[in-house]
C-alpha cells in the first residue's frame, strides 16, 4: 500500500517521518480512523470535521481540507474488493525540539491504509480503575497521546476482554479505549454525555440520530444493571457486549445481542449502506 506523507504517495520503505516529529516525541498530534470498502470512505466528511476540531483543541494550525481530502481519496482508492480497510489520518505538530515547545517547521500529514481485522459479533469488556479526566486539556479530543488507552487495553486483555471501559473522575460511565458505549435501561437507549470527557464518536453520533438514543449522565454502576450493553466505533459499527468483568473478579453475562441492540445494528447497517456520506 502507498502512504501519503506530506504531499507525496510513497512506498512502505520510504514512508517515514523525522525522529524529531512532535507526534513521536511528545504525542503532539491528532488522528482519525475511517472505514473504507471498495475504495469508498464512510462518513469522511464527519471525520474530517472532527480532525479539524481536534487540531484546534490542541492548538495546531488548521489542516488544509483540500489537501487532506485529496490524500484520503488517493490512498483509499487502493482498497479494492469487499474487504474492510482502515484509513488512518495522522496530523502532528511536525519537526520540533526535544521538549514540549513546538518548532516552526509546520505540521506533518500522514494518510495510511491497511486491511481491518474482522470484528466478532460480541465482545467482553473489562472495567478498569483509571478514570478519564473530563476537565483535562485533551478531553473530547482524538489525539495521538494514547498511552492511557494502551495500558487500559492491556489490562482488559489480561482479564480475557477485548475492550476496556472507564469512568470519569465523578464516577460516571465514560467510554472505551477505542469505542463509545450504549446501555439499555428500562427500554431506553442511552449513552454517556460528552460532559464525561468521552469522544463524540462518528458512529456514536449516527446511532443517536438514527436509533432514538439519548445522552445521559450514567453512574458506572449501570453496567451492573443495564438490560443490554453495546459498543460503537468506526470498525465495530454496533457490537453487542456479552459479558462485563471487574477487577475484583466479578463477571456478568448479558444477552447478546438483545432486541434493542439487534435493531440498532440493523438500522445502522441499512442506513450506512444506503449513504456513504451521512
Amino acid at each position: 500500500m502507498l502512504t501519503w506523507v506530506n504531499g507525496e504517495l510513497l512506498n512502505e520503505s520510504e514512508a517515514t517521518v523525522s525522529v524529531f516529529d512532535h507526534g513521536l516525541t511528545v504525542g503532539d498530534g491528532v488522528f482519525e480512523t475511517v472505514k473504507v470498502v471498495g475504495g469508498v470512505s464512510f462518513a469522511l466528511g464527519r471525520h474530517l470535521a472532527r480532525l479539524g476540531r481536534s487540531a484546534a483543541g490542541l492548538g495546531l494550525p488548521a489542516p488544509d481540507p483540500v489537501e487532506v481530502a485529496k490524500a484520503c481519496e488517493q490512498v483509499a482508492a487502493q482498497a479494492t474488493g469487499d474487504a474492510v480497510h482502515r484509513l488512518r489520518i495522522t496530523y502532528t505538530g511536525g519537526f520540533g525540539p526535544l521538549g514540549s515547545q513546538r518548532g516552526d517547521a509546520g505540521p506533518t500529514l500522514v494518510v495510511a491504509l491497511a486491511p481491518a481485522a474482522p470484528q466478532p459479533d460480541v465482545a467482553t469488556v473489562a472495567v478498569v480503575p483509571w478514570p478519564r479526566n473530563e476537565r483535562g486539556a485533551l478531553a473530547g479530543l482524538k489525539t495521538t497521546s494514547y498511552a492511557e488507552n494502551v495500558i487500559a487495553l492491556d489490562r482488559a486483555a489480561a482479564a480475557g476482554a477485548s475492550e476496556a471501559l472507564c469512568a470519569d473522575t465523578r464516577g460516571r460511565l465514560c467510554e472505551g479505549t477505542g469505542s463509545n458505549v450504549f446501555v439499555v435501561v428500562g427500554g431506553r437507549l442511552l449513552t454517556p454525555s460528552t460532559a464525561t470527557g468521552c469522544l463524540a464518536g462518528v458512529t456514536r453520533d449516527l446511532v443517536i440520530e438514527w436509533c432514538d438514543a439519548a445522552e445521559a449522565d450514567l453512574d458506572l454502576g449501570v453496567l451492573d444493571t443495564a438490560d443490554e450493553i453495546f459498543l460503537t466505533s468506526t470498525t465495530r459499527d454496533v457490537q453487542a457486549v456479552s459479558a462485563v468483568v471487574w477487577d475484583d473478579g466479578r463477571r456478568r453475562e448479558l444477552p447478546a445481542p438483545g432486541p434493542v441492540t439487534a435493531r440498532a445494528a440493523a438500522t445502522f447497517a441499512s442506513r450506512a449502506g444506503a449513504d456513504p456520506e451521512p
